[in-house]
């Protein structure tokens, strides 16, 4: 009895503490947090930085990827069954996939596409494979070349759906003519987009294609559906981690915590941006929709803003927009300054390249 009274003793102090820390911490209590305050170095200087950091556990790094060699064999047998096989786990998994693609698909013809770039062409991917079959079915002599020769030439023109039907086409057996594709980092930012990812899948569907590729973000996943994950890329999951650095992938990104242009701006920005509500980060969207279409004006006055953020209900009064512009100068997002008519208006001080990079991050 004295053990549960001991007990019930401690829950009740566990209690009372928690209470306490909410009643003194305040949920409403705003955050102190500004943009100066997150602490910066030169870009060049943190690449450096990052590049000189000595590796470590590289003996059993090594043996890792020894035992990735040893699955060679079964991710082709995989592949010529009509899986895709997905590489996942933690570090970059590009030397890895490009090791497997020239040791062990010697026989195939292989497409790497790089979706760590920024941008990338989806339709030039469509009409790039389109090519290498028909060479690969020349070579075969299955098809009159003359006729072959014809469909090449109007590769260009065509729309998606007739290179997706070529290549998806009952030209030779499925088994004995397929072209792999490569895809490092699927869930990139030149791919993640859903049309892009559709284009992919009905791509990846087609009897002439197998995929290879990687994923790194963690809700990766959440890009597809389930005929896609199930039917059209077919996947066969595995779990590869390689502790690698993303050396080549991060080279296309800005580091978040160094400075130098107005991506690095944007970046920050975004970081104190995304802790604020959903209704604060339409308010700023607003200010910054503004302030690219007025280029040249001083600011938004305060009377346009309240009635587009009315309009939008963004905010019931003048209270709740007045609440969000503070917190915004509070974080230095916002600033003012007095109008030519002696009215306030309000600017963010970000050039028009950093304000649209910024629009991009919050609205992912």
């Amino acid at each position: 009895m004295e053990m549960n009274g001991g007990s019930d003793e401690e829950e009740f102090g566990f209690s009372r503490n928690y209470f306490l820390a909410k009643e003194l911490g305040g949920s409403g209590k705003k955050s102190t947090h500004k943009l100066s305050d997150i602490n910066i170095v030169d870009e060049q200087e943190l690449r450096a930085a990052a590049d000189n950091i000595e590796p470590k556990h590289e003996k059993e790094i090594e043996d890792l990827m020894k035992s990735y060699k040893s699955l060679y064999p079964r991710w082709v047998f995989e592949l010529r069954c009509g899986f895709g096989l997905l590489m996942y786990g933690f570090g970059s998994k590009k030397a890895l996939l490009e090791d497997f693609a020239s040791s062990a698909l010697t026989e195939y013809s292989v497409l790497v596409i790089n979706g760590y770039l920024q941008s990338i062409n989806i339709k030039q991917v469509l009409i790039a494979l389109a090519e290498i079959l028909c060479d690969q079915l020349k070579t075969k002599r299955k098809t009159s070349s003359e006729n072959l020769s014809k469909v090449r030439q109007s590769f260009n023109s065509k729309s998606m759906d007739d290179l997706l039907a070529f290549l998806n086409g009952p030209h030779v057996d499925e088994n004995d003519c397929f072209i792999c594709i490569l895809v490092h980092n699927i869930d990139g930012p030149g791919l993640r987009d859903t049309e892009t990812q559709q284009y992919l899948a009905r791509l990846a569907s087609c009897s002439h294609i197998r995929v290879i590729a990687s994923i790194d973000h963690v809700n990766a996943p959440l890009l597809w559906d389930k005929k896609m994950v199930h039917t059209q890329f077919n996947w066969s999951w595995y779990h590869v981690p390689t502790f690698a650095a993303y050396k080549v992938e991060g080279m296309f990104f800005p580091l978040i915590l160094a400075h130098g242009n107005t991506t690095q701006t944007a970046k920050t920005a975004a970081i104190v941006l995304q802790s604020l509500t959903p209704n604060a980060q339409s308010v700023f969207k607003v200010l910054a929709e503004y302030q690219l279409s007025h280029p040249d004006e001083e600011g938004m006055q305060l009377n346009d803003l309240y009635t587009v953020c009315r309009e939008r209900f963004l905010v019931s009064s003048q209270v709740t927009l007045n609440a969000h512009l503070t917190e915004f100068k509070d974080h230095e997002l916002v600033k003012t300054k007095r109008h030519s008519d002696g009215q306030d208006c309000f600017y963010i001080p970000l050039t028009s390249e950093a304000l649209q990079k910024l629009l991009l991050e919050i609205s992912q």
